[in-house]
């Protein structure tokens, strides 16, 4: 499977998805420049617009999926094998990550549609299906991402739950048994859809993001003394190979920007197509505030949460010679040792780091993947998949690591190309709205949503 993985994730889709982050970027008039009025939106209620959930509820419930263990495991796994220089790249592809985030929940929204029920849906596949006439495209990108919630979703999640336990918690407690508490506590959840998954979001979300934030800080705090050459280093092996304090090597440019992209994207998603079938169901009043609600989802993620694991571990294992670069293994055993030299306060932010950050993952991907789903198979494929989608939940903990993450790379690779498609061929009806709503951000969109019989 390695060699697939590499495959698609090599230079082709490195420049497909930078390039595309650079293309929407300018296409947009560098819509980056109104992050902070996506922001301000989030928390602005809008409940007699269309929609199954407020702008708030499908921001964290987006959010819930994005910041996981892509923004702890990820950011080490990214430095482990791409060097310190790969969160410069992680970084540079979220910030410019945000434009393309905004396109692909814009033609979510603005492709969506109506279920009987009165549920709104939408996605790459009904922007592929209504604005592209492109269906055949549609229904591939939903079986990848139907596909790709049991990877990135859930079976990395919960597995990274238990090995976390496993090393940090003073308590024999069996794999299987965290699978199994993991299955009821997100059966509970799901069973209620979309609603009761944005309420547990609504919550959750902050609280996860505040604390590990805080913790971040506190850490840097300590670490004062290392975070200007930590800073320095992560610039500098962006772009050559070479070795710093406490046995960091970088791998030079190609490699450094192969991993930092890879893990930016498995963090924050952009382009991947997955946070935008939560946005459509939003209550909102036109594409482009939505959108821009949406967008936010990639500056919290990557801008802010990723970049500030990325000095944590850098700055940490610069500080901490003792740490044996030679012994560790994988990502997820660097970022287990740079956390375990603060005293008391390392390991408890990442053991509640992880745990949350990765079971609100679950619930995000679930309904993803549920929309997905239905998508291709009607409304009687609901139970069937989240029944199986626990099941996953339940044995994840004792699949091996390596090969949930290489499968989860190279399905995130996969999906990620439908979307894209649509985003560039759909970008000229972006432009243009995005052009017209930033100066009638007010305006309703009265255009007519669709009846589909799903």
């Amino acid at each position: 499977m390695t060699w697939l993985d590499d495959f698609v994730w090599g230079i082709p889709m490195i420049v497909l998805l930078l390039g595309t982050h650079l293309f929407m970027t300018l296409r947009t008039g560098f819509i980056q420049r109104k992050t902070l009025t996506g922001i301000k939106l989030s928390v602005t209620k809008d409940p007699d617009s269309p929609g199954d959930v407020s702008q708030f509820q499908a921001l964290t419930t987006a959010l819930a999926s994005t910041i996981g263990t892509g923004n702890i495991i990820g950011v080490g796994t990214a430095i482990f094998l791409g060097g310190p220089g790969a969160v410069f790249w992680c970084w540079i592809a979220g910030v410019f990550g945000i434009a393309t985030k905004y396109a692909e929940s814009f033609i979510a929204v603005k492709y969506r549609v109506r279920t009987p029920d009165g549920k709104m849906q939408g996605g790459a596949m009904y922007a592929l299906e209504r604005g592209l006439n492109m269906k055949w495209l549609g229904v591939l990108f939903a079986a990848l991402a139907a596909l790709a919630s049991f990877g990135i979703g859930c079976g990395t999640q919960i597995n990274a739950i238990a090995e976390v336990i496993e090393n940090n918690v003073p308590l024999n407690i069996p794999p299987i048994a965290v699978g199994v508490v993991g299955g009821i506590l997100t059966g509970i959840v799901i069973i209620g859809g979309i609603q009761s998954i944005a309420r547990v979001c609504e919550k959750l979300v902050p609280l996860m993001a505040v604390f590990y934030v805080l913790g971040c800080v506190i850490i840097l705090g300590i670490n004062y003394d290392f975070i200007l050459p930590a800073v320095g280093a992560v610039l500098r092996l962006a772009f050559t190979p070479g070795a710093v304090a406490g046995g960091l090597v970088g791998q030079g440019v190609m490699i450094a920007l192969r991993f930092g992209v890879a893990r930016g994207l498995f963090s924050n998603e952009s382009g991947m197509g997955s946070a935008p079938l939560v946005a459509s169901a939003a209550q909102t009043r036109n594409p482009v505030w939505q959108a821009l609600v949406s967008a936010t989802g990639t500056f919290w993620d990557t801008v802010v949460v990723c970049l500030m694991t990325g000095l944590v571990l850098v700055s940490t294992i610069m500080k901490n010679p003792e740490i044996n670069m030679d012994t560790i293994a994988d990502g997820g055993q660097l970022t287990t040792a740079a956390f375990s030299q603060i005293p008391v306060l390392g390991p408890i932010i990442l053991v509640v780091g992880i745990i949350t950050f990765a079971w609100s993952t679950i619930l995000g991907w679930s309904y993803y993947g549920e929309r997905c789903a239905q998508y291709l198979w009607g409304k009687k494929a609901l139970l069937p998949y989240k029944l199986l989608f626990v099941a996953v939940v339940v044995v994840g903990p004792v699949l091996a690591l390596d090969l949930v993450w290489t499968i989860a790379d190279i399905l995130n690779a996969l999906m990620a190309i439908p979307n894209l498609i649509a985003v560039l061929l759909l970008s000229g009806v972006t432009a243009r709205e995005t052009n017209y709503y930033l100066n009638h951000l007010e305006e309703t969109d009265r255009t007519e949503i669709p009846l589909v019989d799903r």
